[in-house]
This record gives C-alpha cells, sequence and structure tokens, in this order.
C-alpha cells in the first residue's frame, strides 16, 4: 500500500476562474501532483531496496530524489486549500481572522508590507519554486521563504500555512511568461479562513522543535 495518496481537490476545476482556468487546474492536480506522490513512493521503495541489498551507491541521489517529490506532495496539498473562489482581500478580525491580521502586522509592519514581500519573493524566484508564508516556532513569528524547487532554503522547523506556486506549470497556459501578473492575481484567491487554521495549528505544536535538553 502506498505511503503518499493524491489528496482530492476541495472544489471543481472551474472554481477558481478568472484567476486560474479549469485546464490549468486540472493538468495541474491530476498530472503534477499526482507524478509527485508516485515519485514519493517509488523513492520510498527504492531506498527499502537498498536497506535490504545494502547497496548505498545512490543514497545521495535518492535522498534528494525524496525530498523533492516528498515535499512537491506537501506543498501542492497546502495549496489547493489556500484558495478558494469566495477568497481574496486582507484578513480581518471580523471574518474571523483576528489572530493571523495581527501576527502579519507584527511580523512586517503592515499587511501591505506583508503582501509586497511575498509578492516579490514569488515572482522573482530564479526558475521554479515558491513563495511561502510560514510560522518560525523559534520567534514565534511569521516570516516568507523564497523556496527554489521544492525544499531549497528553508527555515528548519518552519511551518508553512500560506503558498504561492512559481513553477511554470501553475500559470504558463494562462499567463503566459508573465509570472508576475500571475502571482498579483493570485491574491484574490486566497483563503484566509484556511490560512488562519493552519497559523493557529502551527503555533499549539510550537514546542515539538526541542533545541536544547
Amino acid at each position: 500500500m502506498a505511503t503518499y495518496t493524491l489528496p482530492e481537490l476541495p472544489y471543481d476545476y472551474a472554481a477558481l476562474e478568472p484567476v486560474i482556468n479549469p485546464q490549468i487546474i486540472e493538468l495541474h492536480h491530476d498530472k503534477h501532483h499526482a507524478a509527485y506522490v508516485k515519485g514519493a513512493n517509488d523513492t520510498l521503495e527504492q531506498l527499502e531496496e537498498a536497506r535490504d541489498k545494502g547497496a548505498w551507491g545512490a543514497i545521495n541521489g535518492l535522498q534528494k530524489n525524496l525530498a523533492f517529490h516528498l515535499s512537491g506532495h506537501i506543498l501542492h496539498s497546502i495549496y489547493w486549500h489556500n484558495m478558494t473562489g469566495d477568497g481574496g482581500g486582507e484578513p480581518l478580525a471580523a471574518d474571523g481572522v483576528g489572530d493571523l491580521a495581527d501576527a502579519i502586522t507584527e511580523s512586517f509592519g503592515s499587511f501591505a508590507g506583508f503582501k509586497s514581500q511575498l509578492t516579490k519573493a514569488a515572482a522573482t524566484t530564479q526558475g521554479s519554486g515558491w513563495g511561502v508564508l510560514a510560522y518560525e516556532p523559534v520567534s514565534g513569528k511569521l516570516i516568507v521563504e523564497q523556496v527554489y524547487d521544492h525544499q531549497g532554503n528553508v527555515g528548519q522547523g518552519s511551518v508553512p500555512v500560506l503558498v504561492f506556486d512559481a513553477w511554470e506549470h501553475a500559470f504558463y497556459l494562462q499567463y503566459k511568461n508573465q509570472k508576475v501578473d500571475f502571482i498579483e492575481a493570485m491574491w484574490a484567491v486566497v483563503n484566509w479562513q484556511d490560512v488562519a487554521k493552519r497559523y493557529a495549528a502551527a503555533k499549539e505544536r510550537a514546542d515539538v522543535l526541542l533545541l536544547a535538553p
């Protein structure tokens, strides 16, 4: 039985129009995300075989493949729920996400400052990657991470709560080479209720990172 499985989308393919068209959602979820799930499971099998045979010649490549595919699976699983056709705007206390709104202001000075930083981080990734808002448990604050591919440049222990996919397969069929336009449009579908739940859960689990006994 596979360790990882492709999660179902929380909406239909057309739910995020006009920001993301149905063809992109279908290909992105059913093909690209599915490939990361398969890659993670295949790599686990290859690692099991290497352990059984004591054949460690390919260990570096296998570990890198596992990090790549597993992180791709995790980030995409967050990505789908981070979006909704009824989303967008700014997180507000009136909408029940006041704790998140306060944390953004404390960590970045203002929502506008946070929005600008995450937009730039996502839009200026070199090659393929992500812009990520993460809870950093050592400081207890939110930080923006610029993730290359799926797993590079991530602060250890940080928990992603909002992710912007900046890989070309996330937007090229609709936005062509205008990555900045896609990232700007993404703000209209952010599901702040989902982000707030992830932020609250990350804070509750902050003590799992043990820096010293």
